[in-house]
């Protein structure tokens, strides 16, 4: 037979700061109820959101208002304000701020307001990771002149658009005058690297790429992680129209025709061990 338990959010399990105001939080069986204080000219936007790692609150909250005035507005639009008494279900995905001069005090009762201003986790994948840049572009575009550059580097982009594009691939973002992309295939994204090396031939330029396998961090508008720096480290021990793939991702296309050319270990800056590197022979 269970056992009734009984705590008090005045003598709180844990008391956490969040911004100009207080959470009490307390555990009872497999609940958590948390009390937030919050100050006038409280925001989350303004107070927990570089903390926390999200641009809006990812939380689902149950709440019952106890005093003062809590504005939440959704990441759409749609805004209410809680009042004392008010019972409120407020969806992941939104901002929240005191109006007024008066504290607003609201008790969570959904059981997750632990995780409220916990910063979030980044979520990691596995990927394939092609980058790659023009070679000795500076110069080209010296030569070339201004408008002439533009126009051969648009046409450039087209062609690795395109070619990304046709191998499933994923633009992350752009450098200037390269790319980087992620592919689920490793196979389609050494095909990606080679077609890419080839195409923009036609335009009189030449390309080095790096492709690299590994996990990254998606964040909401890049990727992170030591797979990145790897990627950029083996694009640059490439010369000219050379495609350089590590020996990780070699080992993932093994069977699918291409010829290989090795490369040695290097020590990469940056990376705590040596990465064995190949050239994908044309």
């Amino acid at each position: 037979m269970g056992a009734i338990q009984k705590k008090n959010l005045d003598d709180p399990d844990e008391k956490r700061p969040i911004g100009p105001g207080t959470a009490s939080i307390v555990r009872v069986g497999q609940l958590t109820i948390g009390r937030g204080t919050l100050e006038p000219g409280w925001r989350w936007s303004t107070h927990l959101a570089a903390h926390v790692g999200t641009p809006s609150c990812r939380v689902h909250h149950l709440q019952l208002g106890i005093a003062g005035r809590l504005r939440v507005q959704m990441d759409d639009g749609e805004t209410i304000d809680i009042l004392p008494g008010d019972v409120v279900d407020v969806p992941p995905g939104h901002d929240a701020w005191v109006v007024g001069d008066e504290p607003a005090i609201v008790v969570d009762v959904m059981g997750n307001i632990a995780q409220a201003t916990v910063p979030q986790e980044h979520e990691r994948v596995v990927t394939t990771l092609l980058m790659s840049d023009i070679v000795e572009s500076t110069k080209t575009a010296a030569r070339l002149g201004d408008g002439a550059w533009r126009q051969l580097l648009s046409d450039h982009n087209r062609i690795a658009r395109t070619q990304i594009d046709r191998f499933r691939g994923t633009v992350v973002n752009t450098t200037g005058d390269g790319f980087l992309a992620m592919f689920t295939s490793a196979q389609s994204a050494v095909r990606c690297a080679a077609a890419m090396r080839d195409l923009v031939q036609e335009l009189g330029l030449e390309i080095r790429v790096g492709v690299h396998t590994g996990e990254v961090e998606l964040l909401p508008d890049d990727i992170g992680g030591i797979a990145v720096h790897a990627a950029a480290r083996i694009m640059a021990l490439g010369g000219p129209s050379e495609v350089i793939v590590s020996a990780g991702t070699r080992g993932l296309v093994d069977g699918g025709g291409f010829r290989w050319e090795s490369r040695g270990s290097h020590e990469l800056k940056g990376l705590d061990y040596p990465i064995e590197v190949f050239l994908l022979a044309s």
